[in-house]
């Protein structure tokens, strides 16, 4: 096979998983109206939100060959920027999900500056740490409740009778958005820039002897993902009417990379499909037992152990 099929080929893969990965949203899209109840509609926001902030974690740890356990102060700066900027009334989306990018993509790239020169088990623990920095400082903001949180003042809205606190309303938005975010993804690895980061991933060393140096282009990748998942932090405050330190936490991130391992990392589908299992598990199994997050555990070991692909193994016999 010449270089150039071989380039065809890969091509023609990428093109066919982003149309699958699209096929997967627009099925949750077309599961708003046939549902018809506030509940699922508010699921499927769910799974939106949720894969949004998958789908920016798999940048770091699929493409990049990052784990980071800090991805969730990313989520939380999107959340504090919609109900902050509402206590000020100010809720327009045009407003608020900018300056959520904008204050995620600053601390994003101070994160990353510093972390990325790490690697391995200190990369993890690092983002790690500023996550529980920006945990705590979150807990100190008395006068937005501190540990408690604040009830958010009023939805993010696109004008003054269509916003986010109407069910369909946030599920239709969260579901352009993530469409936005995958396509942006696709673009950024299927370019020039994600075959090196790529190749940083699978050896830094001939990447050097090429002249490049992977630390300015895993930079502005984590960067982006920040402000990705600053978007789904956004839609977060809108579906739970709440802001808190606990969409900061340790353990959201620890969620966020569940969803990314189950699925599939280094694919596009992949984090939605786990989002999907993720949020549909946490409903079953927290109806059934307060010890739900044990039985995912045990789900996640049989994913490791039997289904080395992932979810996305199962509808794709490369898994990927």
């Amino acid at each position: 096979m010449t270089i150039g099929e071989k380039l065809i080929k890969k091509s023609d893969s990428s093109t066919l998983r982003l149309a699958l990965t699209f096929g997967a949203i627009f099925l949750l899209a077309l599961l708003v109206p046939l549902l018809e109840q506030a509940y699922y509609t508010k699921l499927v926001s769910r799974i939106s939100v949720f894969a949004i902030a998958a789908v920016s974690l798999d940048l770091i740890v699929g493409y990049a060959g990052r784990v980071s356990l800090g991805h969730a102060a990313f989520f939380g700066i999107g959340v504090y920027s919609a109900g902050i900027l509402a206590q000020f009334g100010v809720t327009q989306i045009w407003l608020v999900m900018p300056i959520a990018i904008l204050v995620a993509g600053v601390i994003g790239c101070f994160i990353g500056s510093i972390s990325l020169r790490t690697s391995g088990l200190y990369f993890i623990f690092i983002t790690l740490a500023f996550s529980q920095m920006i945990f705590f400082v979150a807990q100190g903001l008395r006068m937005y409740g501190g540990d408690d949180g604040f009830r958010l003042p009023a939805p993010t809205a696109w004008n003054d009778g269509l916003d986010l606190s109407q069910a369909n309303v946030l599920a239709y938005t969260m579901l352009a958005v993530l469409i936005v975010v995958v396509y942006i993804a696709h673009r950024i690895m299927s370019s020039n820039f994600g075959q090196v980061i790529v190749a940083c991933r699978d050896n830094s060393r001939k990447v050097n002897s090429l002249g490049l140096q992977p630390y300015p282009y895993q930079l502005t990748l984590f960067t982006v993902s920040a402000c990705m998942c600053a978007l789904g932090g956004v839609g977060f405050a809108n579906l739970n009417e709440y802001v808190s330190p606990a969409s900061i936490s340790w353990v959201q991130s620890g969620e966020f990379l569940f969803m990314v391992i189950l699925g599939s990392a280094g694919t596009l589908l992949g984090p939605i499909l786990g989002a999907a299992a993720f949020v549909t598990l946490e409903q079953l199994l927290s109806a059934w037992t307060e010890y739900w997050m044990f039985y995912l555990g045990i789900i996640l070991m049989l994913r490791v152990l039997f289904l080395k692909t992932g979810l996305l193994g199962l509808i794709s016999k490369k898994g990927a």
